[in-house]
């Protein structure tokens, strides 16, 4: 590989530890790069929610096959930096009141539902389940979301919680970031999402349901102006069956009559991993939905495969 710099540790990776920022200074000023700015093709790389709760084998709500994942990802930024114009990484942090945390819910007897328990309208309607915040909006919230979404609320594990160790990006991936935006003199974007206790927010675009009145509630319009003025989009993440099929997802619905825009979205399979369900099949849905993706347009590459563009 081409700039791959002397502290880069492939074992480490999966790992919490200490990155060593002045090496990581100085290895960039050697690589003697030109700047971003100087760039004649705007080549936008997103990455979404490659976090130690996603991506390391104690983190609350592990991803089979991240760690790889992260490896290949880190070693693509490294091959291609020269050519990548700008990075931006989403962060989904959460709550602990949340509307898919266990603590937002109780059956009959005051008990909190397991983790990957599916919340019904039905199993509202029946006492099963009932919310113990904001009950009128969570009841709605339950039944749009099955007639709209056609999905079922899922409760999570508490994961990636704000203030936590588990919502920092893998250190060895944060360390190939920096690296970049030294080598190349450009900002990387930090992405927030996940913060609005009334809904689920897979997708970097926008939440599951809209909540008026919060900053973040609806969808992101200045990060789709920023996507749409790139002259190639790369996406990369975790995890595959949710917060990056989604993105897409909405990439799709959002550039759908603008088959220019659809053409340019380069998604690096290589480079994702869905989430085992004991129940769902979620890498099969991801995998049906891609397939209509690529039909409009999408690219999927592997981050070993020429660059096409």
């Amino acid at each position: 590989m081409n700039n791959v710099p002397n502290f880069y540790d492939p074992t480490r990776i999966g790992t919490l530890f200490y990155p060593d920022y002045g090496a990581i200074a100085a290895t960039a000023k050697a690589a003697n790069l030109t700047p971003a700015s100087q760039d004649k093709e705007n080549i936008h790389l997103v990455i979404i929610d490659m976090q130690i709760d996603f991506c390391h084998n104690g983190g609350s709500l592990n991803v089979p096959g991240s760690v790889g994942d992260i490896q290949r990802l880190i070693e693509f930024i490294y091959r291609h930096a020269d050519r990548i114009t700008n990075i931006t990484c989403s962060l989904d942090s959460h709550l602990p009141h949340q509307i898919f945390h266990p603590a937002w819910w109780a059956d009959e007897n005051g008990n909190h539902p397991a983790p990957f328990t599916l919340i019904t309208y039905e199993d509202i309607k029946a006492g099963k389940w009932r919310p113990l915040v904001d009950p009128v909006w969570s009841t709605k919230y339950v039944k749009q979301l099955e007639e709209g979404a056609k999905k079922v609320l899922t409760i999570w594990p508490y994961h990636v919680m704000i203030g936590s160790v588990g919502n920092a990006l893998d250190p060895e991936l944060f360390s190939a970031i920096l690296w970049h935006s030294l080598a190349r003199k450009t900002q990387p974007t930090w992405l927030t999402k996940g913060t609005v206790p009334q809904t689920e927010h897979y997708s970097i675009i926008q939440p599951e349901i809209p909540v008026a009145n919060h900053p973040l509630g609806g969808k992101n319009k200045p990060f789709l102006d920023t996507l749409s003025a790139a002259d190639v989009i790369l996406i990369a993440g975790e995890a595959e069956s949710h917060c990056v099929l989604e993105t897409v997802e909405d990439l799709v619905e959002d550039f759908g009559n603008k088959p220019q825009q659809l053409q340019k979205i380069y998604f690096l399979r290589d480079c994702t991993s869905p989430v085992i369900h004991p129940d769902i099949d979620f890498h099969g849905i991801a995998l049906k939905q891609f397939a209509g993706f690529e039909k409009q347009g999408v690219n999927f590459i592997d981050s070993t495969d020429a660059l096409p563009f």
